[in-house]
């Protein structure tokens, strides 16, 4: 027999023993509880009011849970007298459909008090008993089973509008039972041994006597007698889980963590309760293992606990003063980082860290975003402004073609800035300290030659619970174990400052840290895209005309409306929100959100000019670019002559089916389409990716395409309507060019109901682009379009913000946009020799998972072609397609409360302090990329002017006179 053979056996001898003979035996005697239930009407209930409900008998094996209901059933039992001295459980298992840790029923326990005691989930199926009687209320969520081992099936399970009202589970067992300690010790045991040993390579002898001693300990124990047995064949294990770790074994930091998506395959208030069943885990749990760290980021869930939980909030904040609770992360979510804005990023950070200042006096130094799809290189900047240190992901793993060589690295922004990040090598967020895991994180740190550590996040997130007491008994056998990595459990910052101190010099990663997977998130589910991008805008008007007004008049500056419909938008830049790839009903709940944000904002905003410009008949323009309003007519359009638009600096020909066949610049004297090519013209792809659909563009989507050149035009007195038909779907766009502009804006509508589509619209331009440049938070980035390597060409898809611009020395053009993220940009070399740079924005998808119904309806669109643009040009048409002039009637002309001299610096918020002091707060950037002086002059008397973080606290005085560096962002507080 071959080594392989009898491992094989082992194998096979062990497994069979743990499902069949030891685990079933964890638990001895058992009674059935005596089982009631309340099928909760509609929503979630508060506990008082199911604790006050009318429950009627029901046993094991009744029906219950149609999707998205909520039942409660009342646990009750004596504990026989027999059993006493014994520690006894309630079990419950509420009809769990498959072994994983989440994604479906899932329950909360209440005392007779209605205080919560702890989660139950499909791997943490106990509760507690003490004294002789028992008495639990246990909300069960009949959350569906959406990811499943088929996850990609369309359903209609993802909203309850459609999910039908067919009861999902069964309940299948309700128990007081006997559990068995030494049982429980025997397959924590065998479970880390077999772990470590799977990976101990062939001809180590370690290996070996794991295998000897676990064959051994099968051998000792009765399979008739589990319980009785179970410490024999614990004692064959003594001598293999006694050896410590080689002096050199790589060390790893355990940290407690959860992932809780704050919506994703469920709505928002599902994640309330989701939060309120693990962080009640996670709490009851400390109070067994002192030892035990847990680290949470996302303040919002903290601050769902404290208005919908406060129990479960008052324990959290007990662990957080014990250290034992750690907040992480800074953000108010752990949001996309790709598409949110500049200024919705620095709130991230702002309203994130204050939040753990406010309610624990906690500075959190670490930025925690170990899922989101990609990381935007000026996130180091805002990091390190808002007073963090360091960063954590994981998703990088993910990449579908290059492997991310570092383990642990500096991560340099736009700007220049530096912080030190971690990317744990055991490639996954809910470890279970598996010794598979802890090989993997061994395994593949990239950085052995120099350092020791990396970080290992363990427990299960999602509704699973988080970390269990297996997975704190396994800690306590792998610290200091030969063959394995050594395992403390510690805080991320201990784990970051360590790994610091004993690695400064560690290599150094330049721009953005781009996920080569879940690409199409740039487009999926447009209107939630669309309702972030206005509200982002709107948020910055009101704040702007709210200042102004305020200073001006005195008018009531809405500290309170602004700081709740903030945190709402925060909310849904959340990393399966704003990316598109949640369930339909999350979705359909965003729309309407963006709608009431739309709404207030509006309102806000309305009132602030209104004051403003005082009693008159004058049609004053409200610019909130340039922050004033002026008795000025808005530009005029041109009309058409035939197919032509001209306005004297461009000459644009649409031809007969609504295609641009001639962009002419008349002074450059200069076409900007290539010979024989065709612009504004949309593209149909099948778009069929090989796994996740609403998160993944796979690049042979290109193989297949099809151009959508049929059209009429009609003209219009300001321009030209194109309207064009294919499959189920219509577009109409509106052509139009202003008198003074050199840019053609495009008005376009798409009735959508294609389905595993995408529409892309494509722009051939006549220009030898190396690179294209894309806006990011406060700047922009520059990408190769060559594809000379892997890491190239693997950015078939990118994501700009509100311009991308191409070309050449001395040339470019511009695509400037009001909602659409991704593009992809592309050359080909002519006949001729010239070179054709392709820019193409991705307008729609239309993929059937998680929401079957993606996308399909009514979406407008405003875009821009901008002639002959630099740099500084694509800003200023990124800035006005997005904040569009309004028009109110009044009589008072507004001078800009800071402007400043150079063009190179923008302004990007105007606000009065969180503190409520009254001191005004600008927060301002170089745009270009290049070293800039500028002086600022406010139309408001000034005391003193002091240069602050992103949370507005002082770093030092300064003045008006600035000089920035290349994509500085500056924070200024002006006392008045």
């Amino acid at each position: 027999m071959t080594v392989h053979d009898e491992r094989a056996l082992l194998e096979e001898r062990l497994n069979r023993a743990l499902r069949e003979r030891i685990r079933p035996a964890l638990y001895g005697d058992s009674t059935p509880v005596e089982l009631s239930v309340w099928h909760a009407p509609g929503e979630p209930v508060p506990v008082a009011e199911a604790l006050a409900a009318t429950y009627e008998p029901a046993r094991v094996g009744d029906a219950w849970g149609p999707p998205w209901s909520t039942s409660w059933f009342r646990l009750a039992a004596e504990v026989p007298p027999e059993w006493e001295g014994r520690q006894v459980e309630v079990v419950v298992d509420l009809g769990f459909t498959h072994p994983g840790p989440g994604f479906q029923a899932e329950g909360l326990a209440y005392n007779a008090s209605g205080e919560p005691v702890k989660g139950i989930e499909p791997r943490n199926t106990h509760l507690p008993v003490s004294g002789s009687s028992v008495l639990y209320y246990l909300e069960a969520a009949g959350n569906p089973t959406i990811l499943d081992f088929e996850p990609f099936v369309p359903t209609p399970l993802g909203d309850k509008e459609t999910a039908g009202t067919e009861p999902l589970y069964r309940i299948l067992r309700a128990d007081l039972a006997v559990f068995n300690p030494e049982v429980w010790h025997l397959v924590t045991d065998l479970q880390a041994l077999q772990g470590l040993m799977k990976e101990l390579p062939q001809h180590e002898p370690r290996r070996h006597r794991i295998l000897h001693a676990i064959d051994r300990s099968l051998d000792l124990l009765d399979t008739q007698d589990v319980a009785g047995s179970a410490a024999s064949a614990r004692s064959a294990l003594v001598e293999v889980l006694s050896r410590r770790a080689n002096a050199s074994a790589h060390r790893v930091s355990a940290v407690g963590h959860a992932h809780i998506d704050s919506a994703w395959l469920w709505p928002l208030r599902e994640t309330v309760r989701k939060c309120a069943r693990t962080f009640s885990n996670v709490t009851a749990l400390m109070d067994d293992y002192p030892e035990f760290v847990f680290a949470c980021s996302q303040a919002q869930q903290y601050a769902w606990m404290k208005e919908h939980h406060p129990a479960v909030f008052e324990r959290i904040a007990s662990k957080v003063a014990a250290g034992r609770f750690v907040p992480v992360g800074g953000m108010w979510v752990e949001s996309d980082t790709n598409m949110p804005g500049g200024e919705a990023m620095a709130r991230q950070l702002v309203h994130g860290k204050r939040f753990f200042l406010d309610e624990f006096g906690v500075e959190t130094e670490e930025v925690w975003l170990p899922d989101s799809f990609g990381y935007s290189a000026a996130l180091p900047q805002l990091i390190k402004l808002s007073g963090s240190r360091w960063f954590l992901t994981q998703k990088l793993s993910w990449n579908q073609i290059n492997k991310f060589p570092h383990s642990t690295f500096w991560w340099e922004g736009i700007d220049g800035s530096r912080v030190f990040t971690h990317f744990p090598p055991v490639d996954t967020y809910n470890s279970s300290l598996s010794g598979e895991e802890l090989a993997r994180a061994s395994r593949q740190f990239a950085e052995h030659a120099v350092a020791t550590r990396s970080l290992v996040p363990f427990g299960y997130g999602d509704g699973g619970g988080g970390p269990t007491r297996e997975m704190l008994e396994t800690a306590k056998r792998v610290a200091d174990l030969e063959g394995s990595p050594t395992v403390t459990i510690e805080t991320p910052a201990a784990f970051f400052q360590g790994a610091q101190d004993e690695y400064p010099n560690a290599p150094v990663w330049a721009g953005e840290l781009y996920l080569e997977k879940h690409r199409a998130t740039y487009t999926t589910q447009a209107r939630t895209k669309q309702g972030n991008r206005r509200s982002e805008h709107l948020l910055r008007e009101a704040e702007l005309w709210a200042t102004a007004a305020h200073l001006s008049f005195g008018s009531p500056y809405p500290y309170d409306a602004l700081d709740r419909l903030w945190k709402t938008v925060l909310l849904h830049q959340f990393h399966d929100i704003l990316p598109g790839s949640s369930i339909a009903w999350v979705h359909r709940e965003a729309e309407a959100t963006y709608a009431r944000v739309a709404g207030e904002l509006e309102g806000i905003i309305d009132s602030s000019v209104t004051a403003l410009a005082g009693e008159g008949k004058a049609d004053l323009v409200f610019d909130a670019v340039s922050s004033t309003a002026r008795a000025t007519p808005q530009a005029a359009f041109v009309a058409p002559v035939g197919g032509v638009l001209d306005n004297g600096l461009l000459r644009i020909t649409v031809s007969d089916n609504g295609l641009l066949t001639s962009v002419y610049d008349i002074g450059a004297r200069r076409e900007v389409l290539p010979p024989g090519a065709v612009g504004n013209l949309p593209q149909l792809h099948a778009d069929t990716p090989n796994q996740w659909d609403a998160w993944d563009i796979d690049p042979f989507y290109r193989n297949n395409r099809v151009d959508l050149v049929d059209g009429e035009v009609t003209a219009l007195p300001d321009g030209l309507l194109v309207r064009r038909s294919f499959g189920k779907s219509t577009i109409t766009q509106t052509l139009r060019l202003a008198e003074d502009a050199r840019q053609l804006d495009i008005d376009t509508e798409v009735e959508w109901q294609e389905v595993e589509k995408l529409l892309k619209l494509a722009f051939p331009l006549d220009v030898r682009a190396e690179v294209s440049t894309a806006e990011t938070q406060f700047g922009h980035l520059h990408r190769p379009i060559h594809v000379n390597t892997s890491w190239e060409a693997a950015k078939f898809e990118i994501c700009a913000h509100r311009w991308l611009h191409v070309g050449e020395p001395g040339y470019g053009v511009a695509l400037a946009n009001d909602s659409t993220y991704g593009h992809d940009v592309t050359r080909t070399t002519r006949d001729d020799g010239g070179t054709t740079t392709t820019v193409r924005l991705s307008l729609l998808r239309a993929p059937r998972f998680p929401d079957p119904q993606t996308d399909q309806g009514t979406h407008r669109f405003r875009h821009a072609l901008v002639v002959g643009a630099g740099i500084a040009e694509a800003v200023a048409a990124g800035y006005r397609t997005n904040l569009p002039q309004r028009v109110v009637r009044g009589s008072r002309e507004v001078e800009p409360l800071v402007a400043v001299d150079n063009p190179a610096v923008v302004v990007e918020a105007v606000k009065l302090a969180d503190d409520r002091s009254g001191d005004v707060v600008v927060r301002l950037y170089e745009s270009l990329g290049g070293r800039a002086h500028a002086t600022l002059r406010t139309s408001f008397p000034v005391q003193r002017v002091v240069e602050t973080d992103l949370l507005e606290r002082p770093l030092a005085d300064t003045s008006v006179d600035l000089e920035l560096r290349p994509f500085q962002v500056v924070t200024l507080r002006f006392t008045r």
